[in-house]
């Protein structure tokens, strides 16, 4: 997934073969919110202007915008799953909100896992798979469309 931001705004971008255009949508609010351009600067620019859109229209109808993140999170985890986080926290003379944000911030720097959206839905004829830090390869040898991590 390609993502751009605009103001603390998320957007995942796509591009359309068929069409020839780039689409994006705003991600983390529950509106919806979607832009679309023919080249990479027309999609900064419509990125902006959709931002701007939005906050305005929220400033008329009187709504508060949404920001996409506050940097709260809560969830809920198996019992055994609390007691190993709060002890490897402990172990790493950490609290456990201290050691989860360090997980969670490597977690998101960490290339994806596993099968993609984009593999099982896009029809190029090749084998993506993931090397070691994070960078992508492709095989036109493969047969089958699909995503493998390299042994």
């Amino acid at each position: 997934m390609n993502t751009m931001t605009c103001k603390g705004y998320f957007a995942r971008v796509e591009y359309d073969e068929d069409d020839e255009v780039f689409t994006g949508r705003l991600l983390g609010i529950r509106d919806v919110v979607s832009f679309h351009a023919q080249t990479v600067a027309g999609l900064k620019e419509a990125l902006a202007e959709a931002v701007d859109d939005y906050l305005e229209t929220c400033a008329k109808v009187g709504k508060t915008p949404e920001k996409a993140y506050s940097g709260n999170l809560m969830f809920r985890v198996p019992p055994e799953v609390h007691a190993g986080a709060a002890l490897a926290a402990e172990r790493a003379g950490k609290s456990l909100n201290q050691w989860a944000a360090e997980v969670l911030a490597e977690a998101v720097q960490a290339p994806p896992r596993g099968p993609s959206v984009a593999a099982k839905t896009e029809p190029p004829a090749e084998r993506v798979m993931r090397r070691p830090k994070g960078r992508w390869v492709a095989s036109a040898r493969a047969k089958r469309r699909s995503v493998a991590p390299l042994p």
